[in-house]
């Protein structure tokens, strides 16, 4: 059974899902359906069920929004995708929080040619599991946010909280 829960944050709500412990969804909706709807047909058939305190990745993301940047990276995940973009999201979560690098480097950083940019950004796009997974911290090389699932204020508002921390 995929347990979801739905926490209140500064920038909206945020559903996590998690199977047997380990995350396999997390996003900037109210709606856990929203998030389900996303996951494997094998992941989905095991069904949905709504809980009070999904334990510690709910802890980790409280911890995160008090200051402690680094309380994501302890939290177990797990989402699909072939070797080349599992290589891209370990490289996603490498990315310090309050830095920014571009979708080419990311694609360096997983030890694929900078012009691989593009599958950079469609792992980015489909990245089931932020802000865990922090494709919030990937911005086109040609300036401004980019795009993000959540839509950028989010992306934006996720930028300037770990940056005023980290800059401290």
């Amino acid at each position: 059974m995929i347990e979801a829960q739905v926490l209140t944050t500064p920038i909206g709500p945020l559903a996590l899902l998690a199977r047997e412990g380990v995350l396999v969804a997390a996003g900037f909706t109210e709606a856990p359906d929203e998030m389900f709807a996303r996951l494997s047909p094998g992941l989905r058939s095991e069904g949905l069920t709504l809980t009070a305190d999904l334990g510690h990745p709910a802890r980790a993301v409280r911890d995160y929004l008090d200051g402690d940047l680094a309380a994501l990276d302890s939290v177990a995940l797990e989402q699909p995708g072939t070797p080349t973009r599992q290589r891209l999201l370990t490289a996603l979560r490498e990315v310090p929080p309050g830095a920014t690098i571009s979708y080419a480097e990311l694609a360096e950083r997983a030890g694929l040619p900078r012009t691989a940019a593009r599958a950079a950004g469609g792992a980015c796009a489909q990245n089931l599991i932020a802000p865990f997974v922090p494709c919030h911290r990937i911005l086109p090389s040609t300036g401004g946010f980019g795009g993000y699932y959540y839509g950028t204020p989010v992306k934006r508002w996720l930028l300037t909280h770990e940056k005023a921390i980290a800059g401290e």
